[in-house]
């Protein structure tokens, strides 16, 4: 069965003659196939692999599928799941494999509405998909990782459409007025504007049902259609609204719209936002949803987002639901509302979730901490083993509480209950956090009937004991996850990683926007051949674009010319026409005169897309760790002394590394046209291992910090400084604190781009 083609006879209807035929003529959608996204690439290189698209009607999923059968030079078999089964399928795969063991040929099968089939009719496709016979393009409405095979899920890149914008709908109504080969440019239509934004607005994204919605309107409004010559058929508002009278909701109680609307009103009541809490509760009640399936999910949320904060709102939501079953529709949805209310402006905490971290800790450890010897059953083994001995009896001291061990042993100072300082919770919350510093302070000293049998740290300590000294990873991962906390990165956006030498935040890119696209810049032909023998394995077309300038940015941003894009990405190495969602890079402004600062922010700003942003960590040394603070003199005037020499040292001007503060990182980019730009400094704790190597280069004369040094001491106070840091670093692990400075600001529009 062929999809693209109107039955024989027939007139084909005005949406299926205006469906798109290629790339260029696609209306919405920029997500997944603007300049430089994946699935764009794919089509152009005619690499697709087996895909899903999955969103809501008339989007453009069927569309997509005949733009790859007119790209592609594969042979193209459509289906459509409502229509047929195993044997049309065995019937295509015959016609596959004949084109691959004849033709050396691929088929591609497009299956419409691919949640249809069950189980076993998707079951009877996947080797097909997995030896390469047939290469799968599947279109559907319903979540695929819920409604389509886990295995064919996993063989496939899915690729999501959402409802298209009103500016899309009216370029689909533009461009059938305009055509007069397959729309009604042929004719004298006039849209009122009125109508047009009633069309627009009633149809909710769906250019399908506005197209059927237009023909109605210009088809029947003249006595016979088609008109007479120089006859004009105008559309006013009140035709349009005979054409499309009413606002389709879209909600299916078992599919996607019934989890996404319940997903919408529990965030709305987790974030306390009543107004949209009562929002998507009408949108849920007026499509039919069971009430008793929303006061369930109520009940929930009342414990896991209300908790401590407000005990009570289990209660009352609880006798909501009671109510509502002895009232009934439609005087019981003030239950529903009143309930909704009550939990959107309720104090939140989710503190219960500390429970799941207990699981999570018991399923993760390959053995059980033992009952501590004083908290087990006293009944039946008191005498032989002493079980209970020692155990203090609460309601016998004041208050009713006394300091003692309660965890086992491998597992004391570990917390799992966080009060949040809302509601109720915020009044016990100094109580909780004070007994339980008193309770790991008890707990850390030994019974002294346990002196004997006092072990080594277990296996779980000795892996704590391992993470604290090697504490750099575990900053560098907190880095890399502030820089794009502010991003909002979705799967399709699109990043660079402005220096990918070490990769940290590239592969994190990848992994955030795999439907997207990931560029990197490097400096040199070694660092491009890491990075590229790293991503052996990966598929070609979602492999990372690796950019070779052969000049560093600094270097590029000094020769640049404002809004000149051609030979920005004749120095970058971008495809001309293409910007990014997001920049984001460490430690770019190292060392970079404060002249130079402006224009290399211009860069970066100049390869996102208007609106785009850029985020960016930067190491401030000027706010680092000083010496001064390790070495401990004794002596408290040499110690005054010798902190006023090194801050002396940090504030030279004429050094670029250590003349420069956060705020001079934020004007810079100010200056350079960015706007909401934000900069805070976090500290990391860190630690070091000193060589005296690295002790000798800092005191040494020719360095910029000894001569500092050298300039404000004397001789015999240097000697004293150098000794006393060579016996505080020396040979142990030192504590050392990193200053990072996290910057975030978004491109507006220059006068090229309005």
């Amino acid at each position: 069965m062929d999809l693209f083609s109107s039955a024989p006879g027939a007139p084909a209807p005005l949406a299926f003659r205006m469906r798109p035929r290629t790339l260029e003529e696609f209306v919405g959608q920029p997500h997944i196939v603007g300049k430089g996204r994946l699935l764009r690439r794919l089509i152009q290189a005619d690499q697709v692999s087996s895909l899903i698209f999955y969103g809501p009607p008339g989007t453009g999923k069927t569309t997509l599928a005949q733009v790859i059968a007119n790209s592609t030079r594969s042979h193209f078999i459509t289906m459509n799941a409502v229509l047929t089964g195993v044997k049309d399928l065995r019937e295509a795969i015959e016609v596959a494999k004949k084109n691959r063991d004849l033709y050396s040929k691929r088929t591609t099968l497009f299956i419409d509405e691919v949640h249809r089939w069950n189980k076993a009719q998707q079951d009877a496709l996947l080797p097909w998909v997995e030896n390469g016979t047939v290469i799968l393009v599947g279109a559907t409405t319903e979540n695929p990782y819920f409604e389509v095979n886990r295995a064919l899920v996993s063989r496939s890149r899915i690729f999501q459409l959402v409802s298209l914008s009103e500016e899309d709908l009216r370029g689909v109504v533009m461009a059938a007025l305009a055509d007069k080969e397959r729309g009604y440019g042929s004719f004298r239509v006039h849209v009122d504007p009125d109508a047009l934004d009633h069309l627009v607005k009633i149809a909710n994204g769906d250019a399908r049902s506005l197209l059927n919605a237009l023909e109605l309107a210009v088809e029947t409004t003249p006595a016979h259609f088609p008109p007479a010559a120089g006859e004009e058929i105008r559309i006013t508002r009140e035709i349009a609204e005979e054409s499309i009278q009413r606002k389709v909701v879209l909600y299916d109680k078992e599919g996607d719209y019934h989890f996404d609307t319940i997903s919408a009103f529990i965030k709305s009541v987790r974030g306390s936002d009543p107004d949209a809490a009562l929002y998507w509760l009408a949108r849920m009640v007026l499509a039919g949803e069971d009430p008793h399936y929303i006061f369930r999910r109520m009940l929930i949320l009342a414990s896991e987002d209300v908790g401590m904060a407000d005990p009570n709102a289990l209660v009352f939501v609880e006798s909501a639901a009671a109510a509502f079953d002895r009232v009934g529709m439609p005087e019981g949805r003030f239950h529903l509302a009143h309930s909704a209310l009550y939990l959107a402006t309720a104090p939140k905490s989710n503190s219960t979730l500390g429970f799941f971290d207990a699981l999570s800790l018991l399923e993760s450890e390959q053995r059980e901490g033992e009952v501590p010897t004083h908290l087990r059953d006293a009944s039946r083994d008191k005498e032989g083993f002493g079980h209970g001995e020692g155990y203090l009896y609460p309601h016998a001291f004041k208050d009713h509480w006394v300091a003692q061990q309660y965890l086992p042993s491998t597992l004391q100072g570990k917390v799992f209950y966080q009060p949040s300082d809302t509601g109720r919770e915020a009044a016990i919350r100094d109580q909780v956090l004070r007994r339980r510093e008193l309770q790991i302070a008890t707990a850390l000293e030994p019974p002294s009937h346990e002196v004997l049998t006092f072990s080594p740290p277990s296996g779980a300590n000795a892996r704590w004991i391992e993470r604290l000294s090697s504490s750099r990873s575990a900053a560098l991962s907190a880095i890399r996850e502030r820089i794009f906390a502010p991003l909002g990165v979705q799967r399709h956006s699109t990043i660079l990683d402005a220096d990918a030498r070490t990769g940290l935040l590239l592969w994190e890119a990848l992994r955030r926007a795999p439907e997207g696209g990931a560029w990197g810049i490097v400096g040199t032909e070694d660092e491009a051949a890491v990075l590229e023998h790293r991503m052996r394995e990966l598929e070609h077309a979602v492999r990372p674009v690796i950019l070779r300038p052969g000049r560093s940015l600094l270097e590029i941003s000094r020769s640049m010319i404002d809004g000149d894009d051609d030979m920005l990405a004749a120095a970058t190495g971008m495809e001309p026409g293409v910007k990014v969602d997001f920049v984001v890079g460490r430690d770019l402004f190292t060392r970079v005169p404060a002249a130079d600062r402006p224009a290399l922010a211009r860069l970066l700003l100049a390869l996102v897309a208007v609106g785009g942003a850029v985020s960016l960590a930067q190491v401030v040394p000027a706010l680092g760790q000083r010496l001064s603070a390790l070495a401990e003199v004794t002596d408290p005037a040499l110690a005054r002394k010798l902190q006023d020499t090194e801050e002396r040292a940090y504030a030279d001007a004429s050094s670029a590394l250590v003349s420069w503060r956060e705020t001079d990182l934020a004007d810079a980019f100010r200056s350079a046209g960015a706007r909401e730009v934000t900069v805070e400094v976090e500290r990391f704790p860190d630690t070091r291992r000193v060589t005296q190597r690295e002790l000798d280069a800092w005191l040494s004369p020719d360095a910029a910090y000894g001569r500092a040094l050298a300039a404000g001491l004397s001789a015999a106070e240097m000697e004293e400084v150098r000794a006393r840091l060579r016996d505080r670093l020396l040979g142990r692990e030192t504590p050392w604190s990193i200053a990072v400075a996290f910057l975030t600001c978004h491109r507006r529009a220059g006068a090229r781009d309005t």
